[in-house]
């Protein structure tokens, strides 16, 4: 019993339990879902790791191919970080644009969520690495995540919300799931076996292991009912310990206690966790890992606008041999926002920044650059990195610009002690997991050393958040001293972090300062230190950029978000660009008509300035091939293959769930039912900035009108949709095929949207080139789920003497997938406002779906 219960509880931060003894060693699993970071924790470690697109710009692909070949890289990259088992894909949908974490998911649209999460967890799990598919389920928002209640009708829950889910089961074959914080319909779903038991194991067939989010709540007895297996991280408050003596009273079975145990031995050994032993760290980046990142990052590139500027000219992209002048302008031009906040941090094989990459192949062509910063945007003062800082000198005395701070771990609370441990950091940023080994009892220290190079002349900002104390000096100078303060805690750090000590010191451009981060720790599994600084931003940002763009022949304005707004632990609370980015773009469009506008965000934002500016390109987070795919993208070397997976609304207001979002007193109500993302805007005909599926190319495509297998949908029997689809343009390109499944009456047998996305297809076609591409449609593509009032039975049963003389209707009394009879159109459209043809289909009778056939 006692090993039986040990397999239920983690063995550390990031550690799932082994039995040693008995030849399972204790593996550590690494966080993605954009690369496996392994004990890098939030970006920090001396650990580097391959960097891939967000997840919402892996769904902007609509590529399950390319998607799958990532997931085969994340595989090896989790092997190359000693992992069995990698926590990813995040397979939430983006409810409202302004979920803090919606960069890490697919889209709105559940068929595209759940086909892009499969082949991610094919691919990975295909090198035997583990995926576990989160967060189970209804986490569409970060506020107050560990106790707000998702209120979900069965129906949305069926239909959109778990769909996602079920297709990694059914489709990707996933072997671990992983469940949310919230609580779905009153009760945490650690804590109830509906869903988990009932639905994911018993409707689904999932064989694999349930683990539970970092600290999320869950009780001994109800939790070992529920169907999760495995409680994370160390020293829970329910399994392991717990868990045994619970059983030995008699509160749990033994053979429930079994079944648990069996999961997660079965799902380690299905990994080869017994065929192996854990290795050191080590970095694995390859040439064909930076093409791929290089080209799944030109493939999420989103063409939203392209624009001549006047009747003679072509579009303004790709650039033409007239240009001989560019103005790189924006807050994120000379940053590398190749990720979001939170969890999915890491540190990657390389970062380049938008102006780098411009910078470099311009001067490959003799084209001049110029560079203006225009605004800021940091909410918080970013950590110092990059071309910025430098490890102590060699032992030459030379400093390398660039390089990596040095990192040294010393026993005790003294951190001018001699160095028990040594590593690096690309960061001023510190963040201990599990806390590192030494041998004394009270704690550790830790100091962070190199030096600063100041970029400008002015009086620079410095910003310290700790857990428990730090202290920062700069030329010798201690700026800000946190040692003997015990400070309010704010949201930094998962809500660990202090409130920041500021402090301010003036530099001067071009000069170099000794930098020292000092750092002190009783043992703690999550402890670390931040500094960030603001650098003084010239007076007259904005004019300064007009003149520049004014100069140039093309201005390329990289403007949009970091993860100080994008990032686990919150929502935004607005859909604007930070700071004055809006006045920036029209300030620069109007000094320059071929102003290209690049947004560098993982959600959608309002776009005033649309009509303004002659092109906009959204690249998302990009991973660290970004920058380069931009540079490709934008010179022409490369075609914007993104369309987008999520609909850009005119304004916040228009969101579905508007209103209902973030939650008020602790509940979320999903208001808006199965009316989510595009669904609302078609239904209720609300004009959109730019809809779902919408993405421009550099060359054009035609779709045939589409020819169907069956003029009648039959019980058991897929439909096929075949159209000609004709690159009718100059050069080659990619376009997706959009199939939507339309009721002739959406109102009845019950509201339903308009139209719903039922397959896709990319397709690449050189010019004048045509390709046939088949769809296949089975029967849940036609279906709605079926729930009927669990209290309208016994009412009609209790009353039906005095209802007598009036008509009763006779409803369905069972639950389930249901293909209600009448007509149905089958449309193909190049976005789900851009229609290319229809045909019509005919269902001659209601009839039932059989479960689990998604």
């Amino acid at each position: 019993i006692a090993e039986k219960a040990h397999l239920t509880a983690a063995a550390g931060m990031f550690h799932v339990p082994g039995l040693p003894d008995h030849g399972l060693p204790v593996w550590p699993v690494t966080d993605g879902p954009n690369g496996a970071r392994g004990t890098s924790l939030l970006g920090t470690g001396d650990a580097v790791a391959l960097c891939i697109p967000c997840g919402t710009a892996l769904g902007a692909t609509w590529d399950p191919e390319l998607i799958e070949r990532l997931g085969v890289a994340l595989g090896e990259e989790s092997a190359t970080k000693s992992s069995k088992i990698l926590l990813a894909p995040t397979v939430n949908l983006h409810r409202s644009p302004l979920a803090g974490r919606n960069f890490e998911c697919f889209s709105e649209d559940p068929l595209l969520t759940g086909k892009a999460a499969a082949a991610y967890v094919r691919g990975v799990q295909s090198t035997g690495v583990v995926t576990t598919v989160k967060h189970f389920v209804g986490n569409e928002s970060e506020t107050e995540r560990y106790t707000t209640d998702s209120r979900i009708d069965e129906r949305t829950l069926r239909e959109l919300y778990l769909l996602p889910f079920e297709l990694t089961v059914t489709e990707g074959e996933t072997l671990g799931i992983m469940t949310s914080y919230n609580r779905v319909n009153g009760e945490y779903l650690t804590n109830q076996p509906r869903l988990v038991e009932d639905v994911l194991r018993g409707e689904w067939g999932f064989e694999g292991l349930v683990m539970t989010d970092w600290f999320a709540a869950i009780d001994t007895v109800d939790g070992a009912g529920s169907g999760v297996d495995l409680e994370m991280p160390v020293g829970g408050p329910a399994f392991g310990k717990h868990l045994s003596k619970a059983v030995e009273n008699g509160q749990v079975s033994e053979e429930r206690l079994t079944v648990m145990a069996d999961r997660v031995l079965t799902t380690l050994a299905r990994a080869g966790a017994f065929e192996a032993e854990p290795t050191a760290e080590r970095n694995l980046a390859t040439e064909s890992q930076r093409v791929l990142a290089r080209d799944a990052a030109a493939a999420a590139t989103v063409l939203l606008r392209n624009e001549p500027t006047d009747a003679t000219e072509a579009p303004v992209l790709p650039l033409g041999d007239d240009v001989a002048s560019i103005a790189v302008i924006g807050p994120n031009a000379g940053r590398a926002q190749i990720m979001g906040g939170g969890s999915a941090a890491l540190r990657p094989q390389y970062r380049v920044t938008p102006l780098d990459a411009l910078g470099a192949r311009a001067a490959e062509r003799g084209i001049a650059i110029t560079h203006e910063v225009g605004v800021a945007i940091d909410r918080a003062a970013p950590p110092m990195s990059g071309s910025a800082i430098a490890g102590p000198a060699g032992d030459d005395g030379v400093i390398v610009p660039g390089s990596d701070l040095l990192l040294e771990v010393v026993a005790g609370l003294d951190p001018t002690g001699p160095a028990v441990a040594s590593g690096s950091r690309d960061q001023t940023k510190l963040i201990f997991g599990d806390p590192p080994t030494t041998d004394d009892p009270e704690g550790y220290s830790a100091r962070l050393s190199g030096s600063y190079l100041a970029p400008v002349t002015g009086t620079y900002t410095f910003e310290m958040v700790q857990v428990v104390h730090g202290r920062f000096s700069l030329g010798g100078e201690v700026v800000c001293d946190g040692f003997d303060l015990d400070l309010p805690r704010s949201g930094a750090f998962f809500g660990s972090g202090s409130t920041p000590i500021i402090g301010t010191k003036d530099l001067v451009a071009g000069e170099r300062y000794d930098l020292l981060v000092e750092y002190r720790s009783p043992i703690r599994e999550f402890s670390g230190v931040e500094v960030g600084v603001r650098v003084p931003v010239p007076e007259g940002g904005i004019d300064r950029a007009c003149e520049a763009a004014a100069a140039a022949d093309v201005a390329v304005v990289v403007v949009g978000t970091n993860d100080d707004w994008e990032s686990e632990g919150w929502d935004r609370t607005s859909m604007d660009l930070p700071g004055d980015q809006d006045e920036l773009i029209r300030r620069v469009a109007a000094a320059n008509p071929r102003t290209v506008v690049v947004l560098n965000t993982g959600a959608p934002v309002h776009l005033p300035w649309r009509h303004d500016v002659a092109a906009v390109l959204q690249v998302h987070f990009g991973g660290q091939g970004m920058a380069d795919a931009l540079a490709d993208v934008v010179f022409g070397d490369a075609e914007p293959g993104g369309r987008l997976p999520t609909t850009y609304p005119e304004r916040v207001e228009h969101n579905p769930s508007f209103g209902t979002f973030p939650g008020t007193n602790g509940v979320l109500r999903y208001g808006e039912e199965v009316f989510a993302g595009y669904r609302w805007y078609d239904s209720r005909h609300l004009p959109v900035a730019y809809p779902f599926g919408h993405g421009l190319g550099y060359t054009t495509f035609e779709i045939g009108a589409p020819e169907v297998s069956a003029a009648t949908v039959e019980a058991g029997v897929d439909l096929t949709v075949t159209a000609t689809v004709t690159n009718t343009g100059d050069r080659a390109g990619s376009h997706v095929i959009q199939c939507y499944v339309a009721p002739a009456d959406p109102t009845r047998p019950l509201p339903r949207p308009t139209k719903e996305l039922k397959a896709f297809a990319k397709v690449f076609l050189e010019p004048g080139e045509s390709t046939d591409v088949t769809l296949t449609l089975d029967n849940r593509a036609f279906a709605h789920w079926h729930e009927p009032d669990p209290a309208w039975a016994a009412t009609v049963d209790a009353y039906r003497p005095s209802l007598r003389m009036f008509p009763v209707p006779k409803f369905d009394r069972e639950p389930g997938w249901v293909v209600a009879g009448g007509d149905y159109g089958i449309v193909l459209g190049h976005s789900s406002a851009d229609l290319a043809g229809s045909a019509s289909v005919s269902v001659p009778e209601t009839f039932r779906v059989s479960p689990g056939r998604a």
